[in-house]
């Protein structure tokens, strides 16, 4: 096997073409290059999204920079660059940019340790609910009404068939008065109060008075929630901690500003 030795002359010659391979632009347009990095711009972006680099992508990324090149200048020339309502437009989208890098390079140098995280979450979790409730309700107008419901129950009709045919709540009434699984703290306290003072199975032996009207509530089952695991929400504690974060910092700037 013959092994290929380059002069060096030839070595430079050739990382100089390479390089200026890589700064090829990717068209001219009437004398203006629109330069690579545009290109590389976008499919960075693009692949951000999903979107898989391709021939086809690469052609259609640089028909789309050729016209928007073509209608730029046509734009300059008709002296639009100069109208002051562009010039405004072109400082903020500049400004909105910087904003943007700003933030990105924050977030990307200034991550929550992994214990403040964790001790976050412990937080979180102490101020969780010990208990959580699966209830039906009947919600109707009047007391009297409530206590016919009532009756009714005890003669064995269904809670279910009463609150499809009954009940004013819109929320609940077609999946039989079904509430889901909640804390006694998502509901007003007279409702919380007596859904928690039953047992499994057991029907409010009286209606329940609250702003909405009167209610018969059915407790169907009690749970201890464990809600998400700490790998499940660390990401979003990282974003949540930064975002105050950055709100501090950001004040502080404007605090320091010398603002006339």
């Amino acid at each position: 096997m013959q092994t290929k030795i380059f002069a060096p002359a030839l070595i430079a010659a050739m990382l100089a073409g390479a390089v200026v391979a890589a700064d090829k632009p990717v068209a001219v347009v009437n004398g203006v290059a629109i330069p690579q990095a545009q290109m590389d711009f976008i499919l960075k972006q693009l692949a951000e999204r999903g979107a898989k680099d391709s021939p086809e992508l690469r052609t259609k990324i640089r028909d789309d920079l050729i016209t928007k090149e073509v209608i730029a200048q046509e734009a300059a020339k008709q002296g639009l660059n100069k109208s002051a309502d562009v010039q405004v437009e072109s400082a903020m989208a500049q400004q909105n940019v910087l904003l943007k890098a700003f933030v990105q390079n924050y977030q990307k140098t200034n991550a929550i340790p992994e214990a403040t995280l964790k001790a976050e979450y412990d937080k979180l979790k102490a101020q969780m609910p010990s208990k959580e409730y699966k209830a039906r309700h009947i919600l109707v107008k009047t007391e009297a009404e409530a206590k016919t419901i009532i009756a009714d129950l005890k003669k064995g009709k269904k809670f279910e068939d009463i609150a499809k045919a009954k009940s004013e709540d819109p929320g609940s009434k077609a999946n039989g008065g079904d509430l889901g699984w909640a804390a006694p703290t998502n509901f007003v306290k007279e409702f919380g109060d007596a859904m928690t003072g039953l047992q499994k199975g057991q029907v409010t032996q009286n209606p329940v008075k609250t702003q909405f009207g009167f209610h018969v509530i059915k407790l169907e089952d009690v749970r201890t929630p464990q809600g998400p695991g700490f790998d499940e929400v660390k990401a979003g504690l990282q974003q949540q901690l930064q975002g105050q974060q950055l709100d501090k910092l950001i004040a502080d700037l404007r605090g320091k500003a010398k603002v006339e």
